[in-house]
């Protein structure tokens, strides 16, 4: 695919123009059509990519994967104990010997400069699945799910409700500024956004006729919403806060009088998952047990309801992924 974007990397979505995430939304668009109709888009035939993972996956893993092998990239997981990644070989020298032997490289993990130095020294397009601070390719899938499911991104009013100092709060409020969107952030004071994010997010907003709201309070922050996204109230990393974050969160739970609040009967529930909506997992059942909590961030009546699009946002991780392979190989 002859792409503007070849040999760019995806750090953060910022990286890009709007144009440029435009382009990649409309080729996730296209490319998911393909897939549906059946039709063959092996465009990077004989190319290798290689997957490094820190943190567990799910939904990153599967996407890079089953997205590489659609575009004919084979690519290659490389999980914590199967490099030396800052044990016994620098970041540095990672990324020159991965450079000459692949065409692409991912990383998911911790340190945000750990996927920079990636970027800067292998030679070739560089991946951010995840770090601390940033979570790009989430916010790609979830700019998708919004188009299909609301329409043009250009004023929508989306709320995330929650922990809005974590990688997903702080990816969502620059990319929604950079887009467009009317986004507001619903949490407590002691969990915004750091005063550096919000700036930059005020900026990009007033460029992009966007607008950020940063709020504790309920009614300015849902009225009119068209989508409320929410996140795990603990991120990987931060498993012994688990006492603190409920207490801050507990009012700040997605439930049906919240979507009720927003006055808007169609309004979308959004989560990038996994999600904590019963007791069918392990770390549900203890907190329950240490807590007494059934649910947490989501209640299992809206997770499951048809204002529900978690599903179809999970699926458009893939394509989204897949365009970006596709457009910067």
């Amino acid at each position: 695919m002859d792409s503007a974007l070849k040999g760019r990397s995806l750090l953060t979505l910022n990286d890009f123009t709007a144009d440029e995430v435009r382009l990649m939304l409309r080729t996730a668009h296209d490319l998911k059509n393909r897939k549906k109709n059946g039709q063959a888009h092996r465009m990077h035939e004989g190319k290798n990519i290689a997957l490094l993972f820190e943190k567990t996956s799910t939904r990153t893993r599967c996407a890079f994967t089953v997205g590489a092998n659609d575009l004919g990239v084979a690519p290659e997981f490389l999980g914590k104990d199967d490099i030396q990644l800052n044990k016994k070989e620098s970041v540095e020298d990672t990324a020159k010997v991965l450079g000459r032997m692949f065409d692409g490289i991912e990383f998911r993990g911790f340190a945000h400069d750990t996927v920079e130095q990636l970027a800067k020294f292998s030679g070739v397009p560089v991946w951010n699945g995840l770090t601390d601070k940033f979570h790009p390719t989430q916010i790609l899938a979830d700019f998708m799910t919004l188009e299909e499911h609301v329409g043009e991104l250009q004023g929508l009013k989306l709320v995330f409700v929650g922990d809005g100092r974590n990688n997903m709060a702080n990816s969502l409020l620059l990319g929604s500024a950079q887009m467009g969107l009317d986004f507001r952030i619903l949490a407590p004071n002691g969990l915004h956004p750091e005063q550096e994010i919000v700036e930059l997010g005020h900026k990009l907003a007033d460029e992009n006729g966007g607008r950020i709201t940063i709020t504790d309070n309920f009614d300015e922050a849902l009225q009119g919403a068209q989508a409320i996204y929410t996140d795990v109230w603990v991120s990987m990393g931060e498993e012994d806060k688990f006492a603190e974050r409920i207490e801050q969160l507990k009012n700040y739970q997605v439930n049906m009088d919240m979507l009720h609040r927003t006055g808007n009967p169609d309004v979308k529930f959004m989560h990038c998952l996994p999600a904590f909506h019963n007791l069918d997992t392990d770390t549900a059942k203890k907190v329950h047990e240490q807590y007494g909590l059934t649910e947490m961030e989501v209640t299992d009546e809206v997770f499951r309801s048809p204002n529900s699009i978690v599903f179809d946002e999970a699926e458009n991780r893939m394509h989204t992924i897949k365009a970006v392979m596709a457009l910067t190989l």
